[in-house]
């Protein structure tokens, strides 16, 4: 069994353990609102104030890498489950739910609207409706490029140096190196 951790309630335990939990709990909604101030506050700065959108995002996410831009409308559940790599770029319109943790490398390029979704629910609909839900890890490895409108489905890892074109739906990991599209994202050639 897990051990406890000190000031967190048992669901929070749960979510950062990848189990199934209860998104209700006052630890999780406390930390939801948090993330939904800083972001209020994000989305509303001017274009000039790169310096005040960089301290935002420092204190809302996990890690940021140097040179990283991330453009207004930005939104997340959480903040403290992602880290993005140093030189990343993430466009407008960006959803990452990071019930569980959201890893952008290096050198990345996330276009208009691109959503990173780690949650998900029971099959059954009695959990379901009962409020249970769980998350699996997302990994966007360096020089990944996610075209616009991308979905990343819960539990995926996208390899190094692969391009995910516009619109797919990726619900399986994909190799570095290649170009994948679809609905399923499928890999259709090699990069060089």
């Amino acid at each position: 069994m897990w051990p406890t951790l000190p000031g967190v309630g048992e669901q929070k335990e749960r979510m950062l353990r990848g189990e199934l939990y209860r998104y209700d709990d006052p630890d999780l909604r406390a930390d939801h609102v948090r993330a939904q101030l800083l972001l209020e506050r994000f989305n509303a700065t001017s274009v000039v104030d790169t310096g005040e959108r960089r301290a935002i995002l420092e204190e809302l996410l996990g890690e940021i890498g140097a040179d990283v831009e991330i453009k207004p409308r930005f939104l997340c559940d959480y903040g403290y489950q992602t880290t993005v790599g140093e030189g990343t770029f993430i466009n407008y319109g960006a959803i990452f739910l990071d019930c569980a943790p959201i890893t952008v490398g290096r050198h990345c390029q996330v276009a208009t609207n691109v959503q990173l979704l780690t949650a998900t629910h029971p099959l059954e609909p009695g959990p379901r409706r009962d409020g249970w839900e769980s998350a699996h890890p997302i990994v966007i490895e360096a020089g990944v490029w996610l075209g616009g409108g991308a979905i990343v489905c819960p539990g995926v890892t996208i390899g190094e140096d692969t391009v995910v074109g516009a619109g797919s739906v990726v619900v399986e990991d994909l190799p570095s190196g290649v170009l994948a599209v679809g609905s399923p994202c499928r890999p259709i050639r090699e990069l060089g």
